[in-house]
């Protein structure tokens, strides 16, 4: 009888989603709280769009900018603890065995069956090293092209997401106006961000879109406050 074949349906743009995530969350709220704070010190909107897409553009570079810095400080780690590793493997080979023993036993194995593998991976030194590092350390091989994909993702991102409360200061002449529409566009935004974020990372939509607007709600209403403060 012909079987249906199993699909495995595991999302695997976790790093990317994080990125989208905290390019978007800063993108909607800092401009937002920018926008919202001059709105009590001028009247017309054009001195607002004209700060605010300095800010986007000076938050966009800041935040792609700490990506890459970010991306290339987890690749460094990487290599000098696979350096170490390497070290290690070579000038104390038994200690290295022992502590792969350790780990299978952790798993339930017994004595003879973690000493047969054991033993199959010290004749495969690369796979050893690549088991110690993901076991041992918990470290994966980062992606040679992450650091530059993490600031493009950080910056497009926050870019899109700053646009969105700025778009209605740029259509409205009215400062008063265009806050109370930038307030509602933020807040749903914020909604449908968080229930997209849900889907695809895979927990629950309506509960990622609320805990999205009240954190970014929250963070928007204290960078607004200190905004309106200064201005």
């Amino acid at each position: 009888m012909p079987q249906t074949p199993h699909i495995e349906r595991h999302f695997k743009g976790s790093l990317t989603v994080r990125d989208v995530v905290i390019g978007m969350s800063d993108g909607l709220t800092v401009p937002f709280a920018l926008a919202a704070g001059l709105s009590g010190a001028v009247d017309t909107t054009r001195i607002i769009v004209m700060a605010g897409l300095a800010e986007i553009a000076a938050g966009s570079i800041a935040m792609g900018l700490g990506g890459y810095l970010a991306a290339r400080s987890d690749a460094e780690h990487y290599a000098a603890e696979r350096a170490r590793e390497e070290k290690e493997v070579a000038e104390m080979p038994d200690v290295e065995a022992n502590e792969v023993d350790e780990v299978f036993r952790s798993y339930g194995l017994d004595a003879r069956e973690s000493k047969t593998v054991v033993e199959a991976l010290r004749q495969r030194r690369k796979d050893w090293i690549d088991f110690m590092m993901r076991f041992e350390l918990g470290l994966e091989r980062p992606d040679p092209k992450r650091a530059f994909s993490s600031a493009f993702t950080i910056a497009v991102s926050y870019i899109a997401g700053g646009f969105i409360p700025l778009t209605s200061y740029i259509v409205l002449p009215s400062a008063r106006e265009a806050l109370f529409v930038s307030v509602i566009v933020t807040v749903l935004a914020l909604g449908a961000f968080g229930y997209v974020k849900g889907h695809f990372t895979g927990s629950r939509p309506l509960r990622s879109a609320i805990q999205t607007v009240l954190v970014g709600g929250l963070a928007a209403t204290v960078a607004f406050l200190i905004a309106r403060a200064i201005a």
